[in-house]
């Protein structure tokens, strides 16, 4: 007889969709947990985003049911109200639950949600018109497109009709962010100069594409060559296509451009958010958002100082044992490795298909070289790629976009190769070690797969400090034991920290001590010895992003002291293996929960003989 296995993805397709609606049948009923509240609100959250739920995966082989690969969401005044609304009740049923008849798991969850629900309800009630949706690095403009092109799926002709559907919703949905624009004009809240020029600029590029070289068009012919499509239909489906990009896409993007044009006199003169109404009040929710502490803008500036100072003394020592003077800034002499032919590929036409196979290559000498020190490995594949050409001017120099649920897609570390400067190959391994592994991959795939975690633990929250305070905590984990090939690569390491601890000063430096981008860019550029297109990318990543690059090095900063504290109090008992396990067996947590479960670690591995 034959034996017939479900698959991985098919067989979590069908448990996850049978749990979804089970629980969508009870939304009418009365919690009977924390966790069924939470799970029956994710569910809701989910399958009111078309995107997240595309994104997720596990739902497409439910489209005719969902229908959900065919819509966009479109954020209304209305919606974004109602939400607000649904928040302040979801704070009163959380605070509701007795904790005393909570188990050890939803205690956690529970501050969990509570942390995080207080933080979304100051941000709308006191600044619900201080973000940017249209900026150089993730503008609705850009995110529109990189959805459909990287993350909608094409492997039929419904699919490929789908993909239209969407497009044909651009300028629905960029007509809803005009009138969100408009909003915030009357809070007299505008974009810095130098943003506006660059989301000027982005608008015109993607107004004036021909068919021909419209990312939207030839990623779109690429997927339905690769299924197969027959010619008649083939033609057909690029002509609706091209129409749609014609009446929908570009009088959605002039539709902002014009915007923009017509404010530009409104440009604000200063790059930090303290400029803002209640500027100083913002940026503190911010820090305490995106850092899950409670340290002032100032700590954190000082505790910047300090880590400076520390990394640009090792990195010395390390320049003396390579044989050479240290006899200029720290920051010129990485500078100059970035410039040294030796360390930088040939700029040749097939550049970026070499790099992205030597860092494909560094992922599997990591996955190999990390097994002696993680129990759990995950069974999500990653793969290195580059950059979209339409974003990599104004991308950071890599990112990490995560595994869908279903198995259907891999996690994925795209690497920015627009400056060659920006790839020195001493500098590859400890990038390779953040967005991959053990970074962003392991954690995050990691947790996406931990049956043992609740929908909402899995799913349900996100936060910068925890997620990439651990890529940086890889960073140098990779130091420690011996992923690094040579001290050159330790320089990158340290150059990437370096950079990291540079962060806490310029992004307080921005938004709370009033520097202009320039003086940021200036000590940026003299600290890290980064390339100058590095340099005005990151700085003005942070301004548009104001708190979030903090969150990198108090993570990594907080992870560090707590491994430290284990191995003083354990000793012969400490395992680095089980303080891993320890780390990231409880999904995404704020840091304040992060000190709370080591703490009881090593309460239990005191008492085991």
């Amino acid at each position: 007889m034959k034996k017939i296995v479900l698959s991985t993805g098919i067989l979590l397709t069908v448990i996850f969709i049978s749990s979804c609606l089970y629980l969508m049948n009870l939304f009418s009923q009365k919690p009977v947990s924390i966790d069924h509240y939470l799970a029956k609100d994710l569910i809701k959250k989910i399958t009111d985003s078309p995107e997240y739920m595309t994104n997720l995966g596990v739902f497409d082989n439910f489209g005719f049911i969902f229908r959900h690969n065919e819509r966009l969401s479109v954020q209304t005044s209305d919606k974004r109200n109602e939400n607000y609304k649904q928040n302040l009740n979801r704070l009163k049923i959380l605070e509701g639950f007795d904790e005393s008849k909570l188990s050890k798991s939803q205690k956690i969850t529970q501050k969990i949600a509570i942390f995080d629900t207080q933080n979304d309800i100051e941000a709308y009630e006191r600044f619900k018109y201080h973000s940017y949706p249209f900026n150089q690095i993730s503008g609705n403009h850009l995110n529109l497109v990189e959805f459909l092109t990287d993350t909608h799926p094409i492997k039929s002709s419904n699919d490929a009709r789908n993909y239209i559907d969407r497009v044909e919703m651009f300028d629905e949905v960029l007509l809803e962010n005009l009138s969100w624009l408009k909003a915030q004009k009357e809070q007299e809240i505008f974009l810095p100069k130098f943003v506006m020029d660059h989301v000027i600029g982005q608008l015109e590029e993607l107004i004036g594409y021909e068919d021909s070289n419209n990312p939207l068009m030839q990623i779109f012919i690429k997927k339905i060559d690769d299924i197969g499509i027959v010619a008649d239909e083939r033609t057909e489906l690029i002509n609706e296509l091209s129409g749609a990009i014609k009446d929908n896409v570009k009088p959605g993007y002039q539709s902002i451009l014009s915007f923009m044009i017509e404010n530009y006199k409104y440009a604000n003169q200063y790059h930090g958010v303290w400029s803002l109404p209640d500027g100083d009040d913002f940026y503190a929710l911010r820090l305490r958002t995106y850092t899950t502490t409670d340290y002032s803008a100032a700590e954190i500036h000082e505790i910047g100082l300090q880590e400076v100072e520390r990394i640009g003394n090792r990195m010395k020592e390390i320049f003396l044992e390579l044989g050479y003077e240290v006899n200029k800034p720290i920051g010129e002499m990485m500078s100059d490795l970035n410039e040294n032919p030796e360390f930088l590929y040939e700029d040749t036409p097939d550049r970026k298909e070499i790099v992205i196979k030597d860092y494909n290559q560094m992922v599997k000498d990591a996955e190999q070289d990390v097994k002696p020190y993680f129990f759990d490995f995950p069974e999500s594949p990653v793969e290195v790629r580059a950059v979209p050409e339409y974003s990599e001017k104004t991308a950071a120099g890599g990112y990490y976009q995560s595994p869908s649920l279903d198995g259907s897609r891999p996690g994925v570390f795209y690497a920015n190769l627009y400056d060659i400067k920006q790839t020195p190959k001493f500098g590859m391994r400890t990038l390779t070690f953040h967005e991959a592994v053990p970074g962003h991959h392991f954690q995050i795939a990691l947790n996406l797969e931990n049956d043992e975690l609740t929908l909402y633990r899995r799913l349900g929250y996100r936060t910068s400090a925890y997620t990439e305070g651990w890529a940086l905590y890889a960073e140098q984990l990779g130091v420690e034991v011996g992923m690094t090939k040579s001290l050159y690569d330790e320089l990158g390491v340290l150059q990437s920290e370096m950079f990291r601890a540079n962060r806490l000063v310029v992004d307080t430096g921005l938004h709370y001590k009033k520097w202009t981008r320039e003086k940021a860019m200036e000590y940026m550029k003299k600290v890290t010895g980064m390339s100058d297109t590095e340099v005005r990318v990151e700085i003005e990543r942070y301004i548009v992003w104001p708190g979030q690059a903090t969150s990198y090095k108090m993570g990594m900063i907080k992870i560090l002291d707590l491994r430290d504290k284990a191995m003083k109090e354990l000793g012969a008992k400490f395992d680095l293996r089980k303080f891993h396990s320890i780390v990231l067996d409880q999904g995404i947590v704020p840091l304040f929960i992060l000190d709370d479960l080591i703490d009881e670690w090593i309460n239990e591995e005191k008492t085991v003989n």
